[in-house]
C-alpha cells in the first residue's frame, strides 16, 4: 500500500507526471516512514502510475454514462481516485479495506458528500449488505487479484455481479508467469506478500462468473497511458510485446454484467 502510494507523490513532482495525484505528494509527508524501505523511486513510479491512471480513465468512462451509479473500489489503500475524479452528486462511492488501512485513511484524507469508508476485508461478504442496490455498479479492483486465492476472488466476482442490476468489473491481474516471478518484484518481496491467483486471460473470468461480457483486456503496454513513459520502458515493452506470456504477464480487464 504505502509503496503504490509513495509511486503517485512522486509522479507528481515530475516535469511531465503522469498521474499527477497531489493529494499524495500532501499527504506523503506527514506519514512518519522511511520510504526507501518500498524500493519507489521516480525511475519506476510508471509502474504504478500508468496503471491508476489508466484505471482512473476506464472509471471516467462509466460514470459519463451512469451518473447516479454505486462505485466500490476494492482494496483502495492510499488511493485519491474518488478525490481524483470527483464524481457528480449522483454517484454514491465506497471504499473498502482492512480495518487499520481505513483508519489511516480516516486521519489523511476529509469527508465528501456521498463518499464512505468500509472498513473489512474485501472476500468478507457481510459488507455488501452496506451497498445500495438496483443502481448500476462499478467495481475497481487495482493491484488486487493477485493477491486474493481463486476461489476467494471467483467469489468476489459473482457477489459484485449478483448485487447489482447492471455494471462493470475493472481490475488488473497477473498471468501465472507474473505468480511465478513474484520474487522478482522488490515491491512484493520487501513487503513480504505472497501472490496467489495468476489469470491467464478473459476466458479464465468469463467462464468461472456467470453474466459477464468481456469489454476490454489488454497489456499495459497497449494502454493510452503507457505512451506516455521514458524511453527505457518504451525499449522493454518492444522486448516484451512480442512475447505472449511475457506481454500480457501483466493485464487489465473490463468486463460488463
Amino acid at each position: 500500500m504505502l509503496a503504490t502510494f509513495y509511486a503517485k507523490a512522486l509522479d507528481a513532482d515530475l516535469p511531465k507526471p503522469i498521474l499527477g495525484d497531489r493529494f499524495a505528494k500532501e499527504i506523503v509527508d506527514r506519514i512518519n516512514y522511511d520510504w526507501k524501505k518500498t524500493a519507489i523511486t521516480a525511475a519506476n513510479s510508471p509502474s504504478v502510475t500508468t496503471r491508476s491512471a489508466h484505471f482512473d480513465n476506464w472509471a471516467r468512462q462509466f460514470l459519463t454514462v451512469n451518473p447516479a451509479a454505486v462505485v466500490v473500489h476494492l482494496g483502495c489503500g492510499l488511493d485519491a481516485r474518488a478525490f481524483r475524479l470527483d464524481p457528480g452528486p449522483g454517484v454514491e462511492w465506497f471504499d473498502v479495506d482492512y480495518p487499520d488501512v481505513i483508519r489511516l485513511r480516516e486521519q489523511l484524507y476529509p469527508t465528501r458528500p456521498h463518499y464512505r469508508l468500509i472498513a473489512a476485508s474485501v472476500t468478507d461478504p457481510s459488507w455488501f449488505t452496506e451497498i445500495p442496490r438496483g443502481r448500476p455498479l462499478l467495481m475497481v479492483g487495482e493491484g488486487l487479484t493477485m493477491y486474493l486465492t481463486r476461489d476467494d476472488g471467483v467469489a468476489l466476482l459473482r457477489r459484485v455481479v449478483d448485487h447489482a442490476p447492471s455494471g462493470e468489473l475493472q481490475f488488473d491481474a497477473f498471468n501465472r508467469l507474473g505468480i511465478r516471478s513474484q520474487w522478482m518484484n522488490a515491491v512484493v518481496r520487501r513487503a513480504g506478500a505472497t501472490l496467489h491467483w495468476g489469470i491467464e486471460g478473459p476466458a479464465d473470468i468469463v467462464d468461472a462468473v456467470p453474466g459477464v461480457r468481456l469489454l476490454r483486456w489488454e497489456s499495459p503496454f497497449d494502454s493510452a497511458s503507457f505512451a506516455r513513459v521514458a524511453w527505457y520502458y518504451r525499449a522493454m515493452a518492444a522486448v516484451m510485446r512480442p512475447v505472449p506470456a511475457l506481454r500480457y504477464m501483466a493485464q487489465y480487464h473490463r468486463y460488463a454484467f
